[in-house]
């Protein structure tokens, strides 16, 4: 018996959509196995035929063994000139020619699904008014959190909220990384070798420690939970390059986990974007994710909290995201369904300068071991305005010297900053050691 539910769709002479694919590296290539290997359901469940009818070519794809067997082409305008593709895929990565050939590829009626961060954190804007002008879509589920859905929750699934915050932890690497120094006790340079040699660090890992890959995530996740343009200019970053073993073991004995974490608020002073590494309480949802895996916390005024959590990257979770974006299209593009959920950010709120953002923070300092030198160090944080919640004193292992663990009440930036150059003037202080921020439940 049919399904008394089922829905009948309407299909073209050749009962398919057929799709292009820009580049086969390693989501290029898992995009080309999901097709294959879920054709079937995956026809069911669009309601449509999805066929990989072009693959361009770049120069680093030549002779992969997954390209056997498929019509390739080493001409863009193939692509854009067969009236036939509905649908590109863009996976080639980095910026210009990316950005140009989605851009050519809506110019032409074409629909754009992408996982490019890159792209979408600079020239969201431009792309976004291209596809509205042409009146095609352009997805990029899989641009955030790899295989984790969270581009089209904040787009449609929670918009009947006011979101307040989204915290995620949207890097592998880096927290892969925090996780072994916590668990082994291990330093920074010798956890970065071990990233690498597992294959979860590139020999240049700047853009994952220093923050650039998960504050291009928090331009785009501030951008679609507030509906207001943040572009990764307007993230504040700083990366896990400064964390020591003594700041992950501090941490642990004050309740916290130590997590780099893409912070995005909807505050008061304005939107906060930043990219920074936090002393986490444990008790929160995001301290016990670990690994390599990533997860987004969201806050919202009907929903409260929300957790989207799973594998950030790699060649099948982020092919799972693309290709729900290719089904979701061609469902749309069968159908005959031309209202398309464009750019949400019809706002023009301000940014909060970062100076003015507030945080408690963890400060740890090297002193002199003798008496007066807490009194002399409270003293100087009162006059830079700065509030003390806690106070620990340990031995250091450098002869008459001692090490002092402050965590603040929530402060301004300008204010701590202020708090910093007092604190290195101080005949007491031989060093401010490490300056977290906290982020509270």
């Amino acid at each position: 018996m049919a399904c008394p539910f089922a829905r009948i769709f309407m299909v073209n002479s050749n009962g398919e959509v057929k799709v292009a694919l820009l580049g086969s590296g390693t989501v290029g290539g898992g995009v080309i196995k999901v097709l294959q290997q879920n054709a079937d359901v995956i026809a069911q469940r669009a309601g449509v035929k999805i066929k990989l009818d072009k693959v361009l070519i770049i120069q680093a794809d030549v002779g992969k063994p997954i390209l056997e067997g498929l019509n390739t082409t080493f001409d863009f305008n193939e692509i854009i000139n067969d009236p036939e593709i509905k649908i590109v895929i863009e996976l080639i990565g980095g910026t210009k020619v990316a950005k140009d050939f989605m851009i050519k590829a809506m110019e032409h009626g074409k629909n754009v699904v992408t996982a490019n961060k890159d792209c979408i954190a600079q020239f969201g804007k431009e792309l976004f008014e291209t596809a509205e002008k042409n009146n095609v879509e352009f997805a990029f589920e899989a641009s955030v959190g790899g295989g984790i859905p969270i581009i089209r929750p904040l787009k449609e699934s929670l918009i009947a909220n006011h979101l307040t915050e989204v915290l995620g932890i949207v890097n592998g690497t880096t927290n892969y990384m925090l996780t072994k120094m916590s668990e082994n006790g291990a330093d920074y340079d010798a956890v970065l070798k071990e990233a690498q040699a597992m294959g979860f660090a590139e020999a240049n890992p700047a853009a994952d420690v220093e923050g650039l890959d998960a504050a291009r995530k928090a331009a785009i996740l501030a951008s679609l939970a507030f509906n207001s343009r943040v572009t990764l200019d307007d993230v504040y970053r700083e990366g896990i390059t400064k964390i020591t073993p003594e700041d992950i073991e501090y941490a642990k004995s004050l309740g916290y986990v130590v997590k780099l974490l893409a912070v995005c608020k909807d505050s008061p002073k304005g939107i906060e974007a930043r990219v920074h590494p936090v002393f986490l309480p444990t008790s929160h949802p995001l301290a016990s994710v670990s690994g390599v895996l990533n997860a987004i916390f969201v806050r919202g005024d009907a929903i409260n909290q929300a957790m989207f959590f799973g594998p950030g990257a790699g060649s099948l979770p982020t092919a799972s995201a693309v290709v729900s974006d290719i089904m979701n299209i061609a469902r749309n593009v069968i159908n005959g369904v031309e209202l398309h959920i464009g750019c949400t950010c019809f706002n023009n709120k301000p940014l909060c300068p970062i100076e003015e953002s507030e945080t408690s923070y963890y400060i740890r300092l090297l002193v002199d071991d003798k008496p007066g030198v807490l009194g002399a160090i409270a003293t100087e944080f009162g006059n830079a305005g700065v509030s003390l919640r806690s106070v620990v004193q340990t031995n250091s292992a450098e002869t008459d010297h001692a090490e002092i663990v402050v965590i603040t009440h929530k402060v301004k930036y300008k204010n701590i900053l202020n708090a910093e150059e007092k604190l290195k003037a101080l005949p007491v202080v031989d060093g401010v050691r490490s300056m977290i921020r906290v982020e509270c439940d």
